[in-house]
């Protein structure tokens, strides 16, 4: 659990993609089984519920990878289910002589008036209800999923992308170190007294300055 807590503390963009995906395939998983429990026993009914939830999950991933072999062909199965098993759920729950449904017809009423479906006809705006309180939930999750790998990738190409631009500069400061040290080592004297200065041994008494200059004093000159 604290494991858990660390990673959504440091990825909170990340946690906030992968919530919507955990409630949603909870909440498909319950209303895929009633669909599956009309021609299966209950057990079975669970079992390929979350066959599917899982199979959704999975097939977007490996899309979102770009991984080739029919995989689309497997997301668009799996989704279709989902949709299915949502909507029926829904229309089944819908309760004709309900006052939140008979509000929502008085509100919506217009709209399916101009899509060809009468205020009277219950059971066609039943359909569209459920259509829009089912339908959209797998959708909904599967984009958060989309969105939860894509980020990730994202995450990762600004990371390796400013490693490489630390260690370039590590790289550069290192040579540029390298030659300085360099031509401190190849750099000549500026003067006769830096030469004067490392020389050993006393210097003859007669000795002239190449530039008609006296000699500095220098403890090692002789006397």
């Amino acid at each position: 659990m604290r494991t858990l807590w660390k990673w959504i503390k440091n990825n909170p963009n990340r946690a906030m993609f992968l919530l919507p995906i955990l409630l949603v395939a909870g909440i498909s998983i319950s209303h895929v089984v009633s669909w599956y429990d009309m021609a299966n026993p209950i057990n079975w009914a669970i079992y390929l519920s979350i066959a599917i939830e899982v199979g959704a999950i999975t097939a977007l991933v490996a899309a979102t990878n770009r991984i080739k072999g029919g995989i689309w062909f497997m997301f668009g199965i799996v989704t279709f289910i989902q949709m299915i098993g949502n909507i029926f759920y829904s229309f089944k729950e819908i309760d004709e002589t309900g006052e939140l449904f008979k509000s929502w017809i008085e509100l919506t009423g217009p709209v399916w008036e101009l899509m060809g479906t009468e205020t009277t006809d219950l059971v066609g705006i039943k359909r569209w209800l459920a259509f829009l309180e089912g339908g959209l939930l797998p959708i909904i999750s599967l984009t958060s999923l989309h969105f939860f790998v894509k980020y990730e990738k994202t995450e990762e190409l600004v990371n390796h992308r400013v490693n490489d631009i630390e260690e370039s500069m590590s790289k550069d400061l290192t040579k540029s170190t390298d030659i300085v040290d360099e031509q401190d080592e190849l750099e000549p004297k500026n003067s006769v007294e830096d030469i004067l200065k490392d020389i050993e041994g006393p210097l003859p008494k007669d000795f002239k300055h190449p530039l008609g200059q006296e000699h500095p004093k220098n403890p090692k000159l002789g006397e």
